[in-house]
């Protein structure tokens, strides 16, 4: 018999006694902890720009709104949702805040994914093949086999099966053209020609399927984009506070931080708060000490 077959485990196949556990519990009167609802509401479209004697140069917009909250309660008011990820590749990031930021982060500490910059160009194709994508450079005719973006965050979303909760819409330019895609947190993709996520993407998609249109130039894709996470703050308890919109051309990016603040805060008290310099007594209650070990007197000697 081999030595690889003696080091197999006794018993295979799934382990369930963590769930038999939490089912004792629970009918012992044990809640389990429950998930904090997240709320996002993130877009993005592909709009065509005319410049250069009237050339098409087509681009990718992004939108996000920037509320994080921790269930009923706001967190922060003016986070980032739209990640670097290369300077012609960004990513929208909706969910757990710490899942998006890993997720996003994961592969500049991947070796295989340090792009080049030749002449001081850089170009990346964002997408291809399920599982490769080929990474061109304008001044040569070689091309090297790498994971995509969109291939490395579906690999890790479906490894992972779903827990970890990172929704994304990733967008960018390379010499092949505009690219969006989602990318679902159980791992699936989608391209298209405009996208919503987040708890806000249902509003946001309304907005989407009646005004998107073939050709929209890049002021209208702003404002339709502006437009959609307005209406996932408006209409989401999640989303809210400010909108950021990334436009990505050829060559050219413009971040937009804060582009709008459509519910701005009305009051603002000139002379701030100010609170008394002192401890406010609520309740006063005396507890007397109970002795709880008694000390018996006498007893027989222990022998020796």
């Amino acid at each position: 018999m081999s030595k690889s077959m003696v080091d197999l485990p006794p018993k295979g196949g799934f382990s369930f006694d963590l769930c038999r556990r939490n089912d004792m519990l629970e009918k012992k009167g044990l809640k389990p902890q429950s998930y904090l609802k997240t709320g996002t509401t993130i877009v993005g479209l592909i709009f065509q720009h005319f410049r250069f004697l009237y050339m098409p140069l087509d681009g990718i917009i992004l939108g996000a709104d920037t509320r994080a909250t921790e269930g009923p309660i706001v967190a922060d008011k003016n986070c980032e949702k739209i990640h670097y990820m290369a300077p012609n590749i960004y990513c929208c990031g909706a969910g757990t805040a710490a899942d998006t930021e890993a997720v996003t982060v994961e592969p500049f500490e991947n070796e295989k994914f340090v792009l080049y910059c030749r002449h001081g160009q850089l170009t990346a194709a964002i997408t291809s093949l399920p599982y490769r994508s080929r990474i061109k450079s304008c001044y040569s005719t070689d091309t090297s086999e790498e994971t995509s973006f969109q291939a490395e965050f579906h690999n890790f979303q479906l490894n992972y099966q779903g827990y970890v909760q990172a929704a994304l819409v990733l967008g960018g330019v390379d010499v092949t053209g505009p690219h969006l895609h989602t990318i679902y947190p159980h791992g699936s993709t989608d391209s298209l020609p405009f996208a919503t996520m987040g708890s806000g993407s249902l509003a946001a998609m309304s907005l989407f399927e009646s005004k998107y249109k073939e050709g929209l130039t890049r002021d209208e894709g702003i404002k339709l984009v502006v437009e959609a996470i307005c209406a996932g703050i408006f209409n989401d308890l999640g989303s809210g506070s400010n909108v950021d919109v990334c436009v990505i051309t050829k060559g050219h990016k413009d971040y937009l931080r804060n582009h709008l603040s459509p519910n701005p805060r009305t009051y603002v008290n000139p002379n701030g708060f100010t609170f008394p310099k002192k401890t406010e007594v609520l309740l006063t209650k005396i507890t007397p000490l109970k002795e709880k070990v008694e000390v018996i007197e006498g007893g027989d000697a222990m022998e020796e």
